[in-house]
């Protein structure tokens, strides 16, 4: 009878153990079914200069014509840097032996500022040198004005890009404070559009200017290089010009 006994509560005790640890599964399986999926929400870079608003409109518009002035001015710039090593050498030849036409022909061909400033010279050949310098010192000047053509522009776009971008987080707080007055409550889903409006305006408008301004001076020192280059082309020219005929 005693052995009787003991098998039923061990048989009891067994079933008590595998009914709880039944329910401490089902629990779990309870638990996790019931927590949330958390998805990973992605967003195009164009969905995300969207959210900037409309002040992204102009801010665009900037960064076109900021595209536009600088493959233009680099095309004419790396045009206009082409240089011929043996110019002044064959310039010497023809001037030394009196083909001055030729020399105005070949300088013109060449379609270069270089090339344009020296035809200057030779076209006054028979002057005074100062004369011959002054007008090409004008010709020059004439020839860098045109390369740095359009590129104001773009220093001030490096300027008022950032304050467009500014006045986008104007906006964006402006929307944030109106949508907390109507709702009474702060929360991030009644904030976030004017958020992203704050921020997106702001980057747009500082990656527009940062972009104007790099390119702006990259182009000016090569322009710089170029008139540098002139002048010294300029004083061999006038120094083979003092040169003795052979």
């Amino acid at each position: 009878m005693l052995n009787f006994i003991l098998q039923t509560g061990a048989s009891v005790a067994t079933l008590a153990t595998t009914t709880d640890s039944s329910n401490v599964v089902t629990g779990i399986q309870t638990a996790a079914a019931a927590t949330p999926e958390i998805t990973e929400t992605k967003i195009s870079l164009i969905e995300m200069i969207g959210k900037g608003g409309p002040i992204m409109y102009p801010i665009a518009l900037l960064l076109l014509i900021s595209i536009y002035i600088v493959v233009e001015r680099l095309l004419v710039i790396s045009k206009a840097s082409k240089k011929n090593e043996n110019l002044i050498t064959s310039l010497k030849e023809m001037i030394h032996s009196g083909n001055i036409t030729n020399a105005r022909s070949m300088c013109k061909n060449m379609n270069t500022p270089e090339s344009s400033m020296i035809e200057q010279g030779v076209s006054r050949i028979g002057q005074p040198v100062e004369e011959i310098r002054e007008a090409m010192n004008k010709s020059g000047s004439n020839e860098i004005a045109k390369l740095e053509k359009n590129l104001n522009v773009l220093s001030i776009i490096g300027r008022i890009a950032p304050m467009f971008g500014f006045v986008g987080t104007i906006i964006g707080v402006i929307t944030i404070f109106r949508k907390i007055s109507q709702s009474g409550t702060v929360e991030i889903v009644q904030i976030s559009d004017g958020l992203y409006q704050k921020m997106v305006s702001s980057a747009g408008g500082l990656v527009v200017g940062v972009v104007a301004f790099i390119f702006y001076y990259w182009l000016n020192a090569r322009v710089d290089k170029l008139a540098h280059r002139m002048e010294d082309t300029q004083i061999k020219f006038l120094d083979m010009l003092n040169e003795p005929t052979k």
